[in-house]
């Protein structure tokens, strides 16, 4: 819930900025939706380990989430940049806790299966929204066969976002593998 608040901060300020004809950046609108469907993937994969079992931790997210929106959407009406900057330590965070949990837990995840949600998103799934938050033109393909892997592709995705954060505080123009702004070979 807490890690899609600010692309939808960043949605809600953009079709704010779009309505009143004041900015257009249909890039920006397509590449912020895109990294809040992973979020929500990675949201649907802990929820089906059980992260969603208790009460009080859905109330304290939902209630925090809120709070959360209204910062990042006056930050970002503010100073785009700096909701950027402050995402980026955000996501770098969260990657070093996945590499410390991956590190730590290694043998024991390597024995567990991958939960159907992160089958059905990285394997099964269809990857046009995956590749749209991958701004570094990288074709990326998670191997999926344990938990283990689960948590090496969600701690990866992180990455990709702190560097789709990093690069959107300096540069006006992102590029996408379906745009035909990568040399990639998609098929």
């Amino acid at each position: 819930t807490i890690a899609r608040v600010p692309y939808f901060s960043y949605l809600s300020v953009l079709h704010l900025y779009e309505t009143l004809g004041k900015w257009r950046r249909a890039k920006y609108l397509k590449l912020h939706f895109a990294e809040s469907w992973n979020e929500m993937h990675h949201l649907l994969i802990m929820e089906e380990l059980g992260g969603d079992a208790n009460f009080i931790d859905r109330f304290l997210a939902q209630h925090v989430a809120f709070g959360y929106f209204a910062l990042i959407v006056a930050l970002y009406l503010i100073n785009p940049v700096e909701a950027y900057n402050l995402n980026q330590d955000v996501e770098e965070h969260a990657a070093e806790t996945y590499d410390t949990y991956l590190k730590e837990n290694a043998e024991k995840l390597k024995l567990l299966p991958a939960p159907q949600a992160a089958i059905d998103y990285y394997v099964d799934g269809d990857m046009y929204m995956f590749d749209e938050f991958q701004t570094s033109c990288e074709m990326r393909r998670p191997v999926i066969e344990n938990l283990y892997d689960v948590f090496v592709a969600i701690r990866d995705d992180e990455l990709a976002h702190v560097q789709t954060m990093e690069m959107l505080q300096t540069e006006f123009d992102v590029s996408s593998i379906h745009d035909g702004e990568c040399e990639v070979d998609i098929f």
